[in-house]
C-alpha cells in the first residue's frame, strides 16, 4: 500500500497531535464551552486551542455552536462522524493505563502539587517526578527507549 493511502496514517493526520486526542477525550459525551476545554487541558494555549478546534471542526469531527448572546457563548461538541471515534479512544485510554501499570511510568507534576512533606521541604526543581500509580489522573511522561534496559536506566 502507497504511503499515502495509509488510513492509519490518515487518521492520524485527523485526530494526532499533542492536543487534539485530549481535546477529544473531554468532548467525549459532553458538550463543552472554550474556557472549560482550556481549564481542562492545562498547558494548552487560547491559539493552539483555537487551530485545533478549527481542525476538528473542517473535518467534521466536532460541531461549534454559537449562541445569539451577548456575552457570545459558544459550545463544542463532537459530531456524529466525531462519536464514530469513541472506539478508538476508548482503546487508547486503556491501552494508555495498561502501558503506565506495566512499566512504571513517572508523571511530571508541579512542585505547588507535591505532598508537604519531609521530601517536599528539601530544595526542589520547579517540576518533580513521582512514581505514577495506575489510578493517576495524571498524564505519564513518555519515555523512549530502545530496550528494557534503558527504559529501567531512565526512570
Amino acid at each position: 500500500m502507497h504511503q499515502n493511502n495509509c488510513p492509519v496514517k490518515l487518521t492520524a493526520s485527523v485526530i494526532g497531535g499533542k492536543w487534539k486526542p485530549s481535546l477529544l477525550f473531554h468532548l467525549e459525551g459532553h458538550t463543552r464551552r472554550f474556557c472549560e476545554l482550556q481549564r481542562l487541558i492545562p498547558g494548552l494555549t487560547k491559539k493552539m486551542l483555537t487551530q485545533h478546534l478549527r481542525e476538528l471542526e473542517r473535518d467534521g469531527i466536532v460541531r461549534r455552536k454559537v449562541y445569539a448572546e451577548v456575552p457570545p457563548r459558544v459550545e463544542y461538541s463532537l459530531t456524529r462522524h466525531g462519536d464514530s471515534l469513541k472506539p478508538i479512544l476508548k482503546l487508547m485510554s486503556a491501552w494508555g493505563n495498561r502501558h503506565r501499570a506495566r512499566y512504571g511510568l513517572t508523571v511530571i507534576r508541579p512542585q505547588n502539587e507535591r505532598p508537604q512533606d519531609a521530601r517536599a521541604q528539601k530544595s526542589t526543581p520547579e517540576h518533580s517526578l513521582e512514581r505514577a500509580s495506575p489510578n493517576s489522573p495524571l498524564m505519564p511522561r513518555l519515555v523512549v527507549a530502545n530496550d528494557a534496559r534503558d527504559l529501567k536506566a531512565s526512570l
